[in-house]
């Protein structure tokens, strides 16, 4: 199915065989270790290391749920009458579907697929960067890009990426979109990275943005068995990034779903703040552990429709 479609689902791949997702799960890593596949944002690749990116048809089916929570919990975020960016990827076109829903917003954004999802919201203004069209991801790249972002301005950047880690923050695997992702960043105040659990620990060729720049990811709650996921989460909220976790129903990646109690010891956290000053990209914020432009905590679980069931582990 892999060499078929260049990427498959472990949800696709347990209704094929027939089986439980960590069964598929379990046969996936056996593959990875024969170097036949390479297990890639909630499903398989086909592999290629560093250099490989799937396209945006197999990246649009892969870990949907955890990306539709993650848009809705990040959508809480935005109030009226901001002005933000918006980067390239599934996760961001899926937060600005909802975004359209946000009166008074101004969204800059290089992607087609973002600018099209908001294309008909009536009282959302939509400015769209130069550049070369990257046909792989729907994206404007290139100097033209850069160059027309250069003296904005705008209260918080949202991005995805192919990967996310304590040590070299988030990546990915094209350079001119790595190059372009840096622009947007140095134009916001805060940075708010969208990343589902399965991107946690990897790493790829181009760093687009440093942990230390990063104000706060979104993303959603590993499976207990995952490992690797936890303890990168940890070693992000070590470095004071502030973690929000979005609950899924249904997404069968072991974690609760919406409304369902955490198991004792898997407790999620939502907007940790770490001891010790958190530096806020291109401007001076409030003091240490504050969350700065955010809704307040337990504020983001009032609202309607909200997936979020999180608790609050503030260090002070």
């Amino acid at each position: 199915m892999v060499r078929a479609n260049g990427a498959v689902s472990l949800r696709e791949l347990a209704r094929v065989v027939q089986t439980s997702e960590v069964t598929v799960r379990r046969d996936v890593r056996a593959l990875e270790a024969e170097g036949l596949l390479d297990r890639r944002h909630g499903g398989a690749v086909l592999p290629g290391g560093f250099t490989r990116e799937s396209g945006f048809p197999q990246k649009s089916h892969l870990a949907t749920a955890e990306k539709t929570a993650i848009a809705d919990l990040a959508a809480s975020l935005v109030e009226e009458g901001e002005a933000v960016v918006v980067g390239a990827g599934t996760t961001t076109q899926e937060l600005a579907r909802r975004l359209a829903r946000i009166p008074g917003l101004t969204v800059v954004t290089n992607s087609l697929l973002v600018a099209q999802a908001l294309a008909h919201a009536n009282r959302v203004e939509v400015v769209m960067t130069g550049g070369t069209l990257r046909g792989s991801n729907y994206a404007l790249v290139g100097s033209g890009a850069e160059q027309s972002l250069q003296g904005l301005r705008v209260s918080r950047a949202f991005l995805s990426g192919s990967g996310l880690t304590a040590e070299r923050g988030l990546s990915t695997s094209n350079m001119l979109s790595a190059s372009v992702d840096r622009a947007l960043v140095q134009a916001a105040a805060e940075v708010v990275v969208l990343a589902d659990h399965t991107k946690l620990g990897t790493d790829t060729m181009f760093q687009t943005v440093p942990t230390d720049v990063i104000t706060r990811l979104v993303t959603d709650d590993p499976p207990p068995h995952d490992d690797r996921a936890a303890t990168e989460l940890q070693a992000l909220a070590d470095q004071g990034v502030q973690i929000t976790v979005a609950g899924t129903t249904g997404s069968g990646s072991g974690g609760p779903g919406n409304g369902e109690a955490v198991p004792p010891g898997r407790q999620p956290r939502r907007d940790t703040p770490l001891p010790g000053q958190r530096r806020t990209h291109g401007g001076a914020g409030p003091g240490p552990g504050a969350l700065r432009g955010a809704a307040p905590a337990g504020a983001l679980a009032e609202q309607p429709g909200e997936r979020a069931r999180v608790a609050d582990l503030r260090r002070r």
